[in-house]
């Protein structure tokens, strides 16, 4: 049950505090820092020694998450100009790489401008536009390959980025294009192939064939193409389980099995790189709503509490029942409608039946005032969501 799940102390005294301070009803992001830095330091632990990991900004680009984890990765992925323009104002005395489709011409620009690690190239257009403004600017360039290849029969995740027909990447027909264009731009400089086919994933077996795939591919291509020594971007795609919150994507397990696999396969010289987002913020973060009404509708009982899916849009993204704990309120409140023991629909503010977090879930106690702390916020939540809808306020954000 979501509702099963407990709090840390110092999360729940966060809540407390902040609310004590508000004179209206509670709607807020909690960023525990301290846990992501820890969180960090683990995963960066038990890499592989030739094993970069990059965090891919669009998961969450506040500058506190930013700042706590810049002393423990490599380096930084945006996904936009914006983005590129944001990871650039933070200071982070960090590499930045450049993805993501239809890359616009004066992004591109920018990108070579700012001098990233590389930009990766999502299909021949995009390497015809690089290599023109490398010649106008009299400036380098380096690149990565997006390939999407075929997978055989390895199966794909909940969310596939490849591996089957979709906008991103060169399709593998299009690699000995790609390599002749770059014989026309000298100042292009090939770094490597960017892979990033599965997201959402839970099982490491299958993980771990996408990667032994990858290695398998290029060192094909190596002798196809008479390629030398190249990075391997492996993309990210490790889960979080918002279904079983204790049965996240094991990442030590994954590590330790890739070290054998990465010997295996007589990789250990090839450099290599995760770009990971979610599942490096994900658990820092938690979305808090105080309740303002418990209702019973043609049978159905609805708590619906400050805030919505227009500041938290992961489960009506993922379409699922968020995780959430019930804290109770410290403060006096003049009314009380409680329930026990009984199922739930958890709703916003919203004016569309579509606002809902968490639906049909039991709740041991639930009442007016009392707090819904929605766990695994800390990524795709507050950044992907549809801010201004009803013009409702934003909520605060508390950083601890």
């Amino acid at each position: 049950m979501p509702n099963s799940l407990s709090l840390p102390t110092r999360v729940s005294q966060q809540v407390h505090t902040l609310a004590q301070q508000q004179n209206q009803p509670l709607c807020a992001y909690l960023y525990d820092l301290n846990a992501l830095e820890e969180h960090i330091k683990q995963l960066r632990h038990v890499l592989p020694k030739n094993v970069e990991l990059f965090y891919a900004a669009k998961a969450n680009p506040s500058g506190p998450i930013l700042k706590t984890l810049a002393p423990y990765v490599d380096g930084f992925e945006a996904a936009s100009g914006g983005e590129l323009a944001h990871l650039h104002q933070q200071q982070l005395d960090k590499p930045l790489i450049f993805g993501g489709p239809g890359k616009m011409p004066n992004e591109l620009q920018q990108a070579i401008e700012l001098d990233v690690d590389a930009i990766h190239v999502e299909s021949l257009t995009e390497l015809q536009r690089i290599g023109a403004l490398t010649e106008r600017l009299n400036r380098p360039a380096s690149i990565f390959l997006r390939m999407n290849i075929d997978i055989g029969d390895i199966t794909l995740s909940k969310l596939a980025m490849g591996g089957k027909p979709t906008p991103f990447g060169l399709d593998e027909s299009e690699l000995s294009n790609a390599l002749m264009l770059l014989r026309d731009f000298p100042q292009v400089s090939l770094k490597g192939f960017h892979f990033h086919l599965m997201s959402h994933q839970l099982d490491v077996e299958r993980h771990l064939a996408l990667m032994q795939r990858y290695f398998q591919v290029v060192k094909a291509w190596q002798q196809e193409f008479e390629l030398g020594e190249l990075m391997i971007n492996l993309g990210g795609g490790m889960g979080i389980n918002y279904q079983n919150p204790e049965q996240h994507f094991p990442w030590m397990e994954f590590c330790d099995k890739l070290e054998f696999l990465i010997a295996k396969e007589q990789v250990q010289d090839w450099p290599l790189r995760f770009e990971c987002g979610r599942f490096i913020t994900a658990a820092c973060g938690y979305y808090v709503m105080e309740v303002l009404d418990i209702k019973q509708n043609l049978g159905e009982n609805f708590v619906i509490a400050r805030g919505g899916t227009h500041h938290f849009r992961t489960p009506a993204a993922q379409s699922h029942d968020h995780p959430f704990v019930i804290l109770k309120s410290e403060k006096h409140h003049e009314i009380s409608h409680p329930i026990q023991h009984a199922q739930a629909t958890f709703v916003g503010q919203l004016c569309t039946p579509k606002d809902v977090l968490a639906r049909n879930q039991h709740v041991a106690h639930v009442d007016i005032g009392d707090y819904v702390v929605f766990t695994l916020a800390g990524a795709y939540a507050w950044n992907i969501s549809h801010q201004n809808f009803l013009m409702h306020e934003p909520p605060i954000f508390h950083y601890f």
